[in-house]
């Protein structure tokens, strides 16, 4: 089946099986890969792209359903001031290390921020729970995110 959505603000037609996951026409079809893929199963976030402008899991999530919708990856979200601010915040704050989940965080922050500017860290841990990350152990992931909203806040 022909289908036609807005990807990181350009139209995209892709031909796709009627059982073909999100992630895979991102990463297959249109060579995005800045979406990762992890477990397959929506449990541990690497995939989480913006549909609309909530994260959903990708991996788990039905292409045909992203039909004249908009769908924001990674990629997309450097182009966003926010995205960039969140992925420079994430580096200085040491909230990278191996990277792998990364996109998947910048994602569902930047859905996060952009309905709070100023999220508690209840409001963000709530948020980040579909989203795993063996590296960090998430303090530098919400010191990154507390960087981020002060600096866009003038604090």
């Amino acid at each position: 089946m022909e289908m036609t959505f807005t990807v990181n603000g350009t139209q995209a037609k892709v031909e796709i099986d009627p059982a073909e996951t999100l992630l895979g026409v991102l990463r297959e079809r249109l060579r995005l890969t800045g979406t990762k893929e992890g477990c397959n199963e929506g449990e541990c976030g690497a995939c989480t792209v913006l549909v609309d402008g909530l994260p959903v899991d990708s991996c788990i999530y039905s292409a045909a359903a992203t039909g004249g919708r908009r769908v924001e990856t990674v990629e997309g979200l450097t182009l966003d001031e926010l995205g960039r601010d969140l992925q420079a915040a994430f580096v200085a704050a040491g909230g990278v290390q191996c990277g792998f989940c990364t996109p998947g965080f910048i994602a569902t922050l930047v859905s996060v921020l952009r309905e709070n500017e100023a999220p508690s860290e209840d409001d963000l841990r709530t948020a980040l729970a579909g989203n795993i990350c063996r590296c960090t152990g998430y303090s530098q992931i919400l010191d990154a995110v507390a960087a981020t909203v002060s600096r866009r806040n003038g604090r």
